[in-house]
């Protein structure tokens, strides 16, 4: 009887164990001091007359604006952890057309980004596209 009791208590450890690990693995993988290279290209074909203009901020920075001509970028680096929201918002405007979305967010991109940690989004005339490799880009939304 005491045999059993040790190998259930040893069973109980281990595995204890193991969730632990699991769960301090996961919150490095969201929350650690892994950087993301987040990017916003211009991607219109025909806007040398009209800009495609961005601003983005997040609760805890204001990135500001920028005026992008065809081909231009507007990139920064993002460093989720436990004491920030995790997230960029960016507004984009083009001619009459606004629209909001959100650049980086932890809970969906650090596994969206992976395995370069790189956020590329391409915005067109025909909506947001987004990449993490900067070779296969998949259309996200429309304006």
């Amino acid at each position: 009887m005491k045999f059993v009791g040790s190998v259930y208590l040893i069973l109980c450890v281990a595995c204890s164990i193991i969730i632990v690990m699991a769960t301090v693995e996961r919150a490095k993988y969201l929350f650690g001091s892994d950087e993301y290279y987040v990017r916003v290209i211009n991607g219109f074909t025909d806007n040398s007359s009209v800009p495609l203009v961005i601003w983005c901020s997040s609760e805890e920075m204001d990135l500001g604006g920028r005026a992008l001509q065809e081909h231009d970028e507007f990139s920064w680096v993002m460093r989720p952890n436990l004491w920030s929201s995790n997230r960029m918002k960016c507004t984009m405007k083009w001619d009459n057309t606004r629209r909001s979305f959100e650049a980086f967010k932890a809970s969906r991109d650090t596994l969206r980004c992976a395995p370069n940690r790189l956020c590329s989004w391409m915005v067109t005339q025909h909506g947001f596209y987004f990449s993490n490799d900067e070779i296969n880009w998949r259309k996200d939304f429309l304006w």
